[in-house]
Order: structure tokens, then sequence, then C-alpha cells
């Protein structure tokens, strides 16, 4: 049986995969577990649950509410507030553990949840496992008061804002930045955290009903935002996806500054005051080699880790270090919170464009893309591909070919039944050459 919990939480289709019965066991199974490793230390516990604006959000929030209350958890509805938010209002508040319903970039017909432990941090794989092998045992039902208690958390978002404009090194006064909502979690925050640290807004994306959350808008729809950048005539403009815990760039041209761009500024910028702890970016295989090379010229070390934010965590934590991201825009920011926020790295972005009066295109320039060939190889058996000797010498034979100008990727999808084939190289012919040909060994050597 596959494992429920993904790289980030559950997903699924909302009332099919991811039904109101599921949402009430997985945070009464939570609860149990949470408090066994002695998450709640002996005392009442409490929980910070929010939700993007999906339709399915509504009932899937009430039987997660439910489900935490009946297991004896008071519980503080925070309402429609980013991811990265309920990760800091768990911190903030002291809670013993959060609740997110948001199925984030996906389309607005899946929805998904995710639980953080105290200090708002996301659960190791262990404790999933042991939440999911406890769906729906039997226990003991608490009674009388000490069933959980339901109030509203009314001004989250004001903690929220005031924590993200805190933050920011310098004020972003007199800039003109174009926000992209994505119809989603930040529509109000993300403007409202801009303004209040200074800059002229123009918001589009921002007007959810339910139902048009990532619908031809936000960080996977950018053409809008491209559009409307160039119409306002913006300093630049950011684009967040439904759950507000990425984002992606475009100048005042409206050429998208992707995430590897937006970390290699970021990594600069915190280099050059002293704060980059190790000199070091954790990033993910996928990140472009051009980030590398120009960062690793900086005298910046890249660790690069396996796709996944939770990969990338475990990365910081091991060593220390205080930013990591990958390519699609999740950038993690330690020193500010425990996850990725796209509010806060958008306003660190109009904070380094403010503090050297120079323009995002220009801060952008410190990295040339290497072009990058993906193809995703179906109808094979991605089981084989580490121990199949005739696709390991393909690869070191491009490799060979590459040299220092370019490097291989041949890695098993973790969602889908593919071999995911990557060449990146300083030649784009060479790269979709060389591409094409590992293709065609992985295909004869592990054809199902």
């Amino acid at each position: 049986m596959a494992r429920l919990f993904g790289t980030d939480g559950v997903r699924g289709l909302a009332n099919q995969d991811i039904t109101a019965e599921l949402a009430l066991d997985l945070s009464v199974a939570a609860a149990h577990v949470l408090a066994e490793v002695g998450e709640f230390n002996g005392h009442r516990p409490v929980a910070v649950v929010g939700r993007d604006p999906r339709a399915s959000g509504e009932f899937l929030t009430a039987a997660t509410v439910a489900g935490l209350a009946s297991a004896g958890v008071d519980v503080r509805d925070a309402g429609v507030l980013p991811t990265p938010a309920i990760a800091f209002l768990v911190a903030e508040q002291q809670a013993d553990l959060g609740a997110m319903l948001s199925a984030s970039h996906n389309p607005m017909p899946d929805n998904g949840i995710k639980f953080f432990a105290r200090g708002g941090h996301k659960l190791a794989d262990d404790l999933e496992d042991r939440i999911e092998s406890r769906l729906r045992d039997v226990w003991a039902r608490p009674t009388g008061s000490a069933v959980g208690r339901i109030t509203r958390l009314v001004d989250g978002a004001e903690r929220y804002v005031s924590h993200l404009v805190a933050g920011l090194p310098n004020r972003i006064d007199g800039l003109h930045v174009v926000i992209d909502a994505a119809n989603g979690a930040a529509s109000v925050v993300a403007p409202r955290a801009f303004e209040q640290a200074g800059a002229r807004v123009t918001l589009i994306g921002a007007d959810p009903d339910g139902n048009n959350i990532n619908e031809n808008c936000g960080s996977t729809h950018i053409g809008g935002l491209q559009r409307a950048v160039v119409a306002a005539g913006a300093d630049f403009g950011i684009a967040l996806d439904g759950d507000a815990d990425r984002c992606l760039a475009v100048d005042a041209d409206g050429i998208l500054v992707d995430g590897d761009q937006i970390m290699a500024i970021l990594a600069l910028a915190l280099k050059e005051t002293g704060r980059l702890k190790g000199d070091t970016l954790v990033a993910t295989v996928m990140s472009n080699l051009g980030m590398v090379q120009a960062l690793e010229g900086a005298g910046i070390t890249v660790l690069q880790t396996a796709v996944g934010d939770r990969y990338v965590l475990a990365g910081m934590n091991e060593g220390g270090f205080t930013l990591g991201g990958e390519q699609s825009g999740h950038v993690v920011m330690l020193e500010h919170g425990t996850t990725g926020d796209g509010t806060l790295t958008g306003l660190m972005l109009a904070a380094r464009v403010a503090a050297t009066g120079r323009t995002l295109a220009d801060l952008a320039a410190v990295m040339t893309h290497f072009p990058q060939v993906l193809i995703n190889v179906a109808g094979v058996d991605k089981s084989r591909l580490e121990t199949n000797v005739v696709v390991a010498d393909a690869v070191l034979l491009a490799e060979h070919e590459l040299g220092r100008n370019g490097r291989v990727l041949l890695r098993k999808s973790g969602t889908e039944p593919v071999v995911r084939v990557m060449v990146e190289a300083a030649d784009e012919v060479q790269a979709k050459a060389l591409a094409n040909r590992l293709v065609g060994v992985v295909q004869a050597e592990l054809a199902l």
C-alpha cells in the first residue's frame, strides 16, 4: 500500500481522496501521536488551524477542527492565511501543533492537510508514519470539560504581517511592485505587508471566490504578471502560489526571475552582511549549474539535496545553515521562519533592490542560465535505474563530453512511474542531443 503522506503532507482530490472523514481521523491520530512523543508536555494541548480559500477547505477545516477538539485539543482557528503564516503562529502562540488545509499550487479541485509540531516545524517522516498507522484506532474519548474548545484567532493576519515587516533589513519606500496573489491565501496579507514596508502596490489575482485559486494566475501562470508589470511601469513583480509558500519574480521588462536567481541574489546579500551561515546555500540537484558556478565564484558553497523542500530543510538543519530553496521559488530563510514563505521572499528581494539602488534585472544577472533539457521517460522500470550498468556507462560518457560546462541527472520520479532525464550544458543543441541519446538508452535497458 502506498504511503499516505507525500513530500508535503497528504494531498489529493477533495471529497474523494481527501474526505472529511480522513481529515477528522488524521487530526485525531496526529493529536494522539504527538501526545505520545511528549510534544504536549503533559498539559492541555493547543492547536492553530488555517486554510487557503478553496471551497473544499471549508468542510475540511470543520472536520479537522472537530477531530482535534474531540481528542481534547483546544483549537485556535486562524481562517484563511498562508501556510508560512500558520507555521509562524504555531510558534508565536506557543501552540503544540498546527494544521494547514491546502494543496498549494495544485488546481482548485485538489486539497490537502499538513501538520506542524511545536515551533512550527514540519513533522518528520517517522511521525507521519506513526500517524498513518493510527488511523481509525479505537481510543478513549474525553468527555465533559476534557473536550477541546474552539475559538477564532482573529488577529492572526496582523501578527503575521508585523512579523514579516519587522524582519526586513531596510524599508522599501518608493518601489512600485505588482503582486499576483494567485487568488490564494495571501490575497490580503501580501499587499498589506508590502505597503507597510513602504512600497506602492498594484494587485492582481487577489479576488478569491473559493473556485479560482491558481486559475491562470500566480507562480504557475506567470504571463499575467509579466504583462501587468510592463503595463504598470512597475519596478518588478512577484507571483505567489495558492498557499503562498513560493515566490517567482519578473523584472521591469517582464522577464522571469526564477527561484535559482532569487536564491543567488539573497545568498550574496546575506554573505555581504556576514549573515550567511557557513557561507553556504542549500539547494536541490535541479538547481541550475549557472547558479552553482556563480555562487562558488563568490565564495559560497552550494550544498545540493534531493528534490523536495523537506530534503532542503533537512540539509539546512543538519549543517546549521540559514538559506535554502528550490528552483520553483520555494525559499526558506531559517532566521525568519521554519518553512518556505513567498511573501517574505518577495519582501527580501524588494529590500535588496532598495538597499543597492540596482534594478532586479541587474541583480539577477549575477548568474547565467545554462540550458536545461528535461525529458520524462514513461513505460520503463524505474526501480532498475540505479543498478543498470549500461545506463551508468552512458551517463559517464555524457558527463565526459560535457566536462565542467554541463551535467547529467537521471532520477526516479517520486510521484509518477517515470524516469526523469535532465541534461544541462552551455550549448542547448548539445544538451538536447545528449538528453535524447540517454532517453534511448533508458528505454532500451529499462523497458517493461
